[in-house]
């Protein structure tokens, strides 16, 4: 008898090798959807998940500094990836004014990025019509594309002439800052 169970366990351990070692055919794509959507989603375990933080978002009226910066909600706000001309550099002042009326009696809403060097808040800032503040400036040809922070977002919206234009602000892109200092030295001696 003990010979006997002995056969029986050792032909079951055969089978059952033989069995795991023949390759399952893979299931059809329509089986592994129907599989998909119908397994239960594991339960949410709170200790492991990972939250999130949510993206701060401010919304208001803004007043505008000057081409890439607005203060909204008493907060100071810089646009994403793009740079404007300072107020006492060429074009400065028009590009203050195609900001503001971009914004004038518009709400806006501001999903922050970073903070600055500057302190600043960075955001990407938006019309009520989903208007992208950064890119409205770069097509108006009055801010250009700044990839080191926007990895070249804006680049392609840039008009012909516009770094031609604004050759301080590419000059400071590209770390040419003496030409920045000559131009404010040659306006200080000027006045």
């Amino acid at each position: 008898m003990e010979i006997f169970v002995l056969i029986a366990v050792t032909i079951t351990v055969v089978v059952l090798r033989k069995r795991s070692a023949v390759p399952k055919r893979s299931p059809s794509p329509s089986a592994t959807l129907r599989q998909q959507t119908s397994a239960t989603p594991p339960a949410f375990d709170d200790k492991t998940a990972t939250h999130l933080p949510q993206p701060e978002i401010i919304n208001g009226a803004a007043y505008v500094i000057d081409g890439d910066s607005l203060v909204i909600n008493k907060t100071q706000v810089r646009l994403f990836g793009v740079d404007a001309p300072e107020m006492n550099h060429p074009f400065g002042k028009k590009a203050k004014w195609a900001l503001v009326a971009l914004c004038k009696g518009q709400t806006i809403r501001a999903e922050v990025t970073e903070r600055d060097t500057h302190g600043r808040t960075v955001a990407k800032c938006f019309l009520p019509d989903g208007r992208d503040l950064s890119a409205e400036m770069v097509k108006q040809g009055l801010a250009i594309d700044w990839p080191k922070f926007s990895g070249g977002l804006y680049r392609a919206l840039e008009v012909s002439d516009a770094r031609k234009k604004m050759w301080l602000a590419d000059a400071r892109q590209k770390g040419r800052m003496h030409v920045w200092h000559q131009f404010e030295a040659r306006q200080k001696s000027s006045n």
